[in-house]
């Protein structure tokens, strides 16, 4: 993924939450992403190689 993730990004992940979503926001980037789920607003860090493996792709870049 060459492309560069902010804070507020929308990104799609590979697989879907437990509650059906698979819709998260960024909130926070470094050596760790932290995301919120927009279906039910569960808030998980990964850290980064881990997002990246994960993430399918990105839907909203805020800028």
């Amino acid at each position: 993924m060459a492309e560069k993730i902010s804070c507020g990004d929308i990104v799609v992940m590979q697989k879907k939450h437990p509650c059906g979503s698979d819709r998260w926001q960024v909130l926070r980037t470094g050596a760790d992403i932290k995301l919120k789920c927009l279906g039910c607003g569960h808030i998980v860090m990964l850290d980064y190689a881990a997002f990246i493996k994960r993430v399918k792709k990105v839907l909203i870049d805020e800028q």
